[in-house]
């Protein structure tokens, strides 16, 4: 158990900089099928710009930082197996499927960008971009709260922070309608 702070510590690095991955993923994406309505040359210079920085980014942080993430819980996992019996680990490791669910869907995207098929408009994909923020929030309030009843009220306060997103979302389309320059 002597390691078992260091190996915590970078499972939490590791989730960190795999939703920073995820967080600024989708917002590239948005720039890039944005790009695709652009006239020419500027439209084939901003999605070259995009794939190179997707990419970039999909294969140098966010993939491995999930990886590693995962391996290091694994690990956690092993050296306290009693985590396991505990119902809101069992509820947490669901979110962390979500969460691959998620991870996995954004890359069918990412394949379909860089192969020049745009099957989102922005303001679908500025939905999309709040999931993993939903996961985030969920899983921190579970491992932080770990009571079933302050559960039920951070379920509620999920579906919220849903609305609350949803609503931003409209707004700021609105915004960009009167102001294409926003």
């Amino acid at each position: 158990m002597e390691y078992y702070q260091y190996i915590k510590a970078l499972h939490l690095i590791f989730v960190i900089t795999w939703f920073a991955g995820l967080f600024y993923i989708p917002r590239l994406f948005i720039y890039h099928i944005e790009a695709t309505q652009k006239p020419e040359p500027e439209k084939s210079i901003l999605a070259s710009q995009l794939k190179l920085m997707t990419r970039r980014l999909w294969f140098i942080i966010t993939w491995p930082s999930a990886i590693l993430a995962s391996l290091f819980a694994f690990l956690l996992l092993h050296l306290s197996p009693g985590w396991l019996s505990q119902d809101w680990m069992l509820v947490k490791l669901g979110f962390v499927a979500l969460l691959y669910a998620y991870h996995i869907k954004t890359h069918l995207i990412f394949k379909e960008l860089q192969n020049d098929v745009v099957k989102w408009t922005s303001n679908k994909m500025r939905l999309w971009n709040e999931g993993s923020t939903l996961i985030l929030f969920s899983v921190i309030f579970l491992v932080i709260v770990r009571d079933a009843l302050n559960w039920i009220y951070g379920v509620l306060g999920i579906f919220l922070l849903a609305a609350m997103l949803m609503l931003g979302v409209k707004i700021y389309k609105r915004i960009r309608t009167r102001n294409p320059n926003a």
